[in-house]
């Protein structure tokens, strides 16, 4: 079954408001990038907005894996051993993506 093709609901869920209020901040920061950009702002300073936008995206990102981890995988490894090992792969192939 592939992950979005079944009515569970994902583990951020309950933190739902909170993520989406941490991503329009940064969504905000990359704007005033861009706006940095534009009006030929230092190097050093923009990468140094880079670098905070950055770091927003990997604390959002951890956030999910662990919601992913206390939620979707805790409900698989109730389901059965191959839907946990399933959602484990899943979880590690996203952690993999995410440090390349």
């Amino acid at each position: 079954m592939a992950h979005n093709d079944h009515p569970r609901t994902h583990g951020y869920v309950q933190d739902k408001d909170a993520y989406l209020k941490r991503l329009r901040r940064i969504e905000g920061q990359v704007r005033g990038i861009a706006r940095m950009v534009d009006e030929d702002t230092y190097c050093i300073d923009v990468l140094t907005q880079v670098a905070a936008v950055t770091k927003a995206l990997h604390a959002v990102s951890l956030g999910l894996v662990g919601d992913h981890l206390g939620h979707c995988v805790v409900d698989a490894a109730k389901e059965s051993d191959e839907a946990a090992a399933a959602k484990v792969e899943e979880a590690t192939q996203a952690i993999g993506r995410l440090l390349r």
